[in-house]
């Protein structure tokens, strides 16, 4: 019975799929269907690396066929590998460039469902929308508290804290603005009402100017300190939003073509489960949307150190190749503006416990979710995203609610989010459909778990028969399904930083 995973035949670690005992039998299955055992010289938790021969003091430790870190001291076969023994070194951010990409090329049946479509609303402005939301949009945190109460006293209509508003540098108060122009022309909204209190950097005629620049949707206004205070704000703003909801209620789904989809993807809660199972299922249903002429959307920047080098060989232009790295090098240098390093709060302490042992290890399962498409093109945080553009890059923070927040401000309809040890994140704006390939997960999150991977790892099902299920679900979400989040409300919402507060 198979216990263990090797990934790349180059790999000298394998992955445990079940906690292992001292003196067990690590058995794996190699590329050419060989199966080996391997004995295990030390318990070993679910998940985490076994050194598949000896590895001295020194020497790189390679999974997926790529260098994650360097043996801090002589390993034996059979030995647990992680951070007692392997450590990220700086001489990996210079990794040999000629290893190759171990993605497979085997997709004959790619054209399998180039006719899928979706039930969407078809926008004034051309794009299609998946849920047709009123957004109650706060222009600084002053009218948040204001604006939830609006959204909450009407159906139909979204809000969210926002903490940024004011008090901002200007490069700070743009990316602000951006987001919420951005927010305002997502298609899953059908129209904005924007407060704000009046005093606050973020005038409402700045963002009401932003979201026009994007889109020609309906857009309302409302100055708190212009009406007389909160409560007249409050039914005032109740009243408006009443119209606009009453407008959205007689728009009508159209069928459209998947093409029309921005996916984004996002993973978070990760383990090791996240790039061995759930990120290549991601992966493949990127590379199927790319396929039909859709979006797909690569994002945190901070988790793609170490591979970046990898996704610089995928640029279909050497222009793309070299904004791939810069971004994750100008990320680096701003993180060490504070004295810290990338690899102080990267991996965290979950991702450790689940088998995660450096940085690179982790970015390396992350970037799984780009499948094996070529990338087109590379975003700042919030840039309106073209549709029918193949496999993108957008340049997040990353922090969970911050680059969901960036994707959605990009025009992503729909999110899609691989998690290994459980997390509730949503966003009031776009679904975020969740999945996990770890099975102990599955069953104790499953509140806000949307779809279990597992069978990614431990079988029967094929990855392409869990592929096609995969669509199947997302295109449910698209047509009106709630996601896990939605039911449950769950809408975690932050916008980044550049500087601090002045």
């Amino acid at each position: 019975m198979r216990n263990a995973v090797l990934i790349d035949p180059k790999d000298n670690v394998v992955i445990a799929i079940e906690a292992l005992e001292a003196g067990a039998q690590a058995v794996y299955v190699t590329a050419d269907g060989a199966t080996h055992r391997l004995a295990v010289v030390e318990d070993i938790p679910l998940f985490h690396k076994i050194a598949r021969a000896d590895i001295s003091r020194g020497d790189k430790v390679v999974k997926y066929g790529e260098y994650i870190g360097v043996a801090t001291g002589d390993i034996a076969a059979g030995a647990h590998v992680h951070t007692h023994n392997c450590a990220s070194s700086d001489e990996l951010k210079d990794a040999d460039a000629a290893l190759q990409d171990t993605a497979s090329a085997g997709h004959a049946d790619m054209e399998a469902h180039a006719t899928r479509t979706f039930w969407g609303y078809r926008r004034s402005d051309g794009r299609v929308g998946i849920r047709n939301h009123v957004l109650i949009l706060p222009t600084s945190i002053c009218a948040s508290d204001t604006t939830e109460r609006i959204a909450d006293a009407v159906a139909g209509c979204v809000s969210f804290h926002n903490q940024n508003g004011c008090s901002q540098v200007n490069v700070d108060q743009q990316v602000t603005i951006d987001t919420m122009a951005g927010m305002a022309a997502n298609p899953n909204i059908h129209s904005v009402l924007a407060v704000s209190l009046g005093c606050e950097g973020c005038q409402n005629d700045l963002v009401v100017d932003a979201i026009r620049a994007r889109t020609d949707k309906p857009v309302r206004t409302l100055v708190i300190q212009q009406v007389g205070g909160s409560i007249k704000a409050v039914e005032e703003g109740t009243r408006i939003a009443r119209e606009l909801a009453a407008a959205a209620a007689l728009e009508r789904r159209v069928e459209c073509p998947i093409s029309e989809l921005v996916l984004g993807t996002n993973c978070g809660g990760s383990d090791t489960s996240s790039g061995l199972g759930s990120n290549p299922l991601i992966g493949e249903v990127s590379d199927w949307l790319v396929a039909q002429g859709g979006t797909s959307v690569l994002c945190e920047t901070p988790e793609l150190f170490g591979g970046e080098h990898i996704l610089a060989r995928r640029a279909a232009t050497p222009e793309v190749g070299a904004q791939i790295l810069k971004i994750v090098a100008d990320y680096e240098a701003y993180v060490q503006m504070f004295g810290a390093e990338m690899r102080e709060g990267n991996p965290s302490p979950g991702n450790m416990a689940g088998g995660l042992t450096t940085l690179e290890e982790k970015s390396l399962g992350c970037i799984h979710k780009g499948g094996h498409s070529p990338i087109t093109a590379v975003y700042p945080y919030a840039a309106q995203l073209a549709a029918h553009e193949g496999l993108v890059i957008m340049d997040t923070p990353g922090n969970d609610p911050s680059s969901v927040m960036g994707l959605v401000a990009g025009g992503c309809q729909l999110v899609v989010f691989s998690t290994g040890l459980g997390t509730p994140t949503g966003n009031s704006i776009a679904p975020v459909y969740r999945l996990t390939a770890n099975p102990r997960t599955a069953a104790t999150m499953a509140d806000n778990t949307d779809f279990d991977a597992s069978a990614t790892i431990y079988g029967p099902d094929s990855m392409l028969e869990l592929r096609d299920r995969f669509i199947d679900r997302i295109i449910d979400v698209c047509c009106g399904a709630p996601t896990c989040a939605e039911a449950l409300g769950y809408t975690e919402t932050a916008l980044p930083h550049i500087c601090n507060y002045m």
